[in-house]
């Protein structure tokens, strides 16, 4: 045994990734032992009652019995990382009905078989849309129930499907809400809208029909028939978020506007989810020309429709997170078409600080620092969560795209000869591809496009960008918007960047203040609205008081 451990430590000194580690240090241990592995398969069988023929991601899930991450009828990913998953692409069952999945080809952490001696839960999954990583299981998916098995396996167990996942309930059903949020979801379901805007451009550049969703939300007293205009806010979710969620978070914005909280607009949440993760609004080479579609074809479908202000001073962005990213890109790329921006906690700004790696460094990788230590992705305050190899290793297990990180690849990325975008790095060993990182510059980095085009930029853009981050972001995203701030003020340009102490990603922490939870929704629509009606008085606030008031770690340019 120990013979083993000096060759784990050899090849961590020669910072060999983790999955190739466990790999090569397993088959040792057999080899050195003289002891056969341990069963590494599974048959998964789909039951003729079931349906009649099947095609997804196969997924195979186990944790140990102990474990606290099983309900009482699933095994699924946890923040406890004691869950293991295996996977494999399946065109059909056909006439044997079974298929045979090898854990050593393809899981995370490792083989199954490396598995420590222990009783664990297992359950598989056919992911039949192929949307696990941004979606996770779904309607229609077919899953087992949860079998009990001793490892290591002396041979290879069978496993049946057993049941489809039912359909998702409406999405305004408020059954086992609080009264007061059922109450509030009942009363703004007349106000919503829901839209499908026809893209001729992304038609052409996909080949096939394409259209897409939004919410539109109507303040009260609103009249179709009248000449009354409103200042609209487009806004676009966070990476997960989809067209049910986008429709539900607007119920917010009509309890705010009917008590009187917050100034009367009309709200159009966009839905940026797609097969390949969000597009985030870019005109992309793999995604298509998501931008162009929102600027030419979707605002202008809208004004026509509903009674908009339909001017750059009536029309504003926000988003958190990915959509935070959507907010501050969209008013870059067009700034004469938009009044401001407000985004909390964006996606990465500036690619000098992409998860915490400089990807224009010399040898930049993303999995370890220059002492080879493993990158953090994910944090809660002073304790790490998650490594970016890990992150990336599963995403790859659990399907071909929606994952974040590549994700973040089909918007940002060049298109490779197979249709696909370019890796920014070597899923092997975290080497940062130099070529990709500089297109990833010349095309999507705010903070370069700042700089580099401020004489151009500054005009339209000085005052209109709000920035609010956690100095404790989950993800490290307030590294990057401190790289943003700087370059705003290199340039001499007109910002709002302000950073909630101890707050990390949650909206929870950034949309409070003392006690009143929705503060940054009134502050940040009090703002917009005094942008788009210069001079008037709403509610009981004066114009002076609508504009941004600086909280701790604020910082305003002027």
């Amino acid at each position: 045994m120990r013979m083993i451990a000096l060759i784990e430590i050899e090849l961590r000194r020669r910072a060999v990734p983790k999955a190739i580690r466990l790999l090569l240090v397993s088959g040792s241990a057999s080899l050195l032992i003289g002891a056969a592995e341990p069963e590494a398969r599974f048959a998964v069988t789909l039951p003729s009652d079931l349906v009649e023929d099947a095609s997804g991601r196969l997924l195979l899930f186990a944790t140990p019995t102990t474990s606290e991450t099983m309900t009482s009828d699933a095994v699924d990913l946890e923040r406890d990382r004691s869950v293991s998953v295996a996977a494999r692409d399946v065109s059909g069952f056909r006439a044997s009905r079974s298929i045979a999945i090898d854990t050593r080809a393809m899981a995370f952490p490792a083989s199954f078989a490396t598995l420590p001696q222990d009783s664990y839960h297992v359950q598989a999954v056919l992911d039949r849309n192929g949307d696990y990583n941004f979606a996770g299981r779904g309607p229609g998916d077919l899953v087992s129930k949860v079998v009990t098995l001793h490892f290591p396996l002396s041979s290879m167990p069978v496993i049946p499907l057993d049941h489809a996942l039912p359909p998702e309930k409406d999405q305004f059903d408020t059954t086992g809400l609080p009264p007061a949020a059922a109450e509030q979801i009942a009363a703004s379901r007349p106000h919503l809208h829901d839209e499908r805007i026809a893209s001729a451009v992304l038609t052409r550049f996909h080949g096939a029909n394409q259209a897409v969703a939004a919410w539109v939300l109507t303040p009260p007293g609103y009249d179709p028939t009248s000449r009354t205009t409103y200042p609209t806010v487009y806004t676009a979710g966070a990476f997960g978020a989809d067209h049910k969620l986008a429709g539900q978070q607007l119920s917010r914005m009509w309890h705010l506007m009917e008590t009187g909280a917050m100034p009367p607009m009309i709200w159009v949440a966009l839905d940026h989810s797609s097969p390949t993760g969000t597009t985030e609004f870019a005109d992309s080479a793999n995604n298509g020309p998501w931008g162009k579609a929102l600027v030419d074809e979707i605002i202008p479908a809208l004004e026509a429709k509903y009674r908009m202000d339909a001017k750059p001073s009536g029309r504003f962005l926000t988003g958190h997170s990915s959509g935070g990213w959507f907010a501050l890109w969209a008013i870059v790329r067009y700034p004469q078409r938009f009044g401001g921006s407000w985004a909390t906690a964006p996606d990465p700004v500036d690619f000098h600080d992409f998860l915490g790696v400089d990807l224009y460094a010399p040898k930049a990788n993303i999995y370890h620092d220059g002492s080879g230590r493993p990158r953090p992705l994910e944090r809660d305050h002073g304790r790490v969560l998650g490594t970016i190899e890990d992150a990336a290793l599963l995403e790859g297990v659990l399907g071909n795209k929606g994952g974040q990180l590549r994700s973040l690849e089909w918007v940002f990325s060049p298109r490779r000869r197979d249709g696909t975008p370019a890796f920014l790095f070597d899923r092997g060993t975290g080497a940062v591809d130099p070529a990709v990182a500089a297109y990833w510059r010349a095309h999507y980095d705010i903070g370069h496009r700042i700089e580099a085009d401020w004489p151009r930029l500054g005009k339209y853009l000085n005052g209109k960008i709000h920035v609010v981050v956690g100095t404790a972001d989950s993800y490290y995203l307030d590294g990057p918007v401190r790289r943003l701030d700087a370059a705003f003020r290199k340039v001499g340009g007109r910002a709002d960047f302000r950073y909630v102490p101890g707050a990390t990603h949650s909206m929870a922490m950034l949309y409070a203040q003392d006690a009143d939870r929705n503060a940054l929704w009134k502050e940040m629509s009090r703002a917009m609205y005094a942008v788009a009606r210069p001079g008037q008085i709403w509610g009981v606030a004066s114009v002076t008081a609508l504009t941004p008031r600086p909280s701790a770690g604020a910082r305003q340019h002027s």
